[in-house]
């Protein structure tokens, strides 16, 4: 028995309908629309996508590839297998979670009712690249309080939670976060800020490989 699986959450720094566009890749950047250009110097990618069919967004959204793509493609081949009963293969289960990043989905998921002596999770990621491991992931909310008094009478009084917030940030390890990490190095990677005065707020992804 072979189980797939795929998350279907994506990203929410841009939300909003994509109006996605396809294209024959012949090299060079890409403008994808609404002032967008994806440059082969930032995405060197690129250069290994010549003559392959893209899909794109028009600049103006986020495509939220990760993972519609592994959905699509895990739909495609049932519906492949469906129209070639030709093909032999043994038991085909799938399973689709709602969170992938810090596991809310797969906490709750039924191993053993998947029951699967093989399963392959289909997501983003290099070209012919097969991973065999994962890391332990969390969230992190971290809020501060404050005291806001009137700006002319401050002195001595008032506390800015948005300054020892910031003070906090700083205390981290610079160098541990998904901008310079890499293989198996931990990080602490910042999502979001939301403060003032009085209350600020900040909100975390943590990942590492051992819990030292």
């Amino acid at each position: 028995v072979i189980g797939f699986l795929a998350h279907v959450d994506t990203a929410l720094e841009m939300l909003g309908a994509c109006d996605a566009q396809v294209l024959d890749y012949q090299g060079g950047d890409i403008p994808l629309g609404n002032g967008v250009t994806m440059t082969v110097e930032k995405f060197p990618i690129l250069d290994d996508l010549v003559g392959e069919k893209l899909i794109l967004t028009q600049g103006d959204s986020l495509l939220g590839a990760d993972n519609k793509a592994g959905i699509a493609n895990i739909l495609a081949a049932l519906e492949y297998l469906q129209d070639h009963p030709e093909i032999p293969h043994g038991k085909i289960r799938v399973g689709f979670t709602p969170d992938e990043v810090i596991g809310r989905g797969a906490h709750k998921f039924d191993v053993d009712k998947f029951a699967c002596d093989w399963a392959y999770t289909i997501d983003g990621g290099e070209k012919g690249e097969l991973e065999f491991e994962n890391f332990n992931a969390a969230s992190a909310e971290i809020t501060f309080f404050g005291r806001n008094v009137h700006p002319g009478y401050a002195k001595n009084k008032m506390i800015n939670s948005i300054r020892i917030a910031n003070q906090f940030i700083g205390m981290l390890p610079n160098l541990e976060t998904p901008e310079h990490t890499e293989k198996y190095e931990g990080f602490y990677h910042l999502i979001g800020i939301k403060g003032e005065v009085e209350q600020t707020t900040l909100t975390y992804i943590i990942r590492d490989h051992d819990r030292i």
